[in-house]
């Protein structure tokens, strides 16, 4: 597609295929394992709590709400969580519901991005849907970012200082 709704969709893969998942693969890879289910304060959410988070989410809204796909989702649980799996076992899983989500993202139409769904509890179209899903993620991995400087500080470096211009590491 080389519309306005075609380049939507391909920043969307883009941001979630590309920059999130590298993003978040260097944060990972310099978080202390001790770390992952580490929260400051028992209101706060660990790394793992985000993980999975992040994978419910974007089952729900991309497989489940946009591709249509049957979905079940235990949200709550997600925040809930004090242990669990480990760093790979989280990781794999939210490969997988990114692949996932891909997938169905790869199959929009510009008329699919103007159709209405119902998804957790609002009446949105797939675009706004697809919208959310991306700024939700870059969101989230922000908070993640966060806690691995906190937790390893100076461990992480996603942009090159060339001449003032930022360029991606990745």
């Amino acid at each position: 597609m080389t519309t306005i709704e075609g380049a939507f969709v391909s920043r969307a893969r883009y941001y979630l295929n590309t920059e999130y998942r590298a993003k978040l693969r260097q944060a990972l890879n310099a978080l202390p394992e001790e770390s992952l289910w580490w929260r400051p304060h028992p209101q706060a959410n660990s790394v793992g709590n985000l993980l999975l988070h992040l994978t419910g989410n974007i089952r729900q809204w991309i497989v489940g709400g946009v591709g249509l796909s049957p979905n079940e989702r235990d949200r709550a649980a997600e925040f809930a969580a004090q242990a669990g799996g480990s760093l790979t076992e989280l990781l794999a899983g939210l490969d997988t519901a990114l692949d996932e989500v891909d997938a169905v993202l790869a199959r929009l139409s510009a008329r699919d991005l103007a159709e209405h769904r119902d998804i957790q509890g609002r009446h949105i179209t797939v675009q706004d849907a697809v919208f959310h899903v991306v700024e939700h993620f870059s969101f989230h991995l922000g908070q993640i970012i966060y806690v691995v400087k906190l937790r390893a500080p100076g461990s992480i470096q996603f942009y090159e200082d060339a001449g003032g211009l930022a360029r991606p590491k990745w």
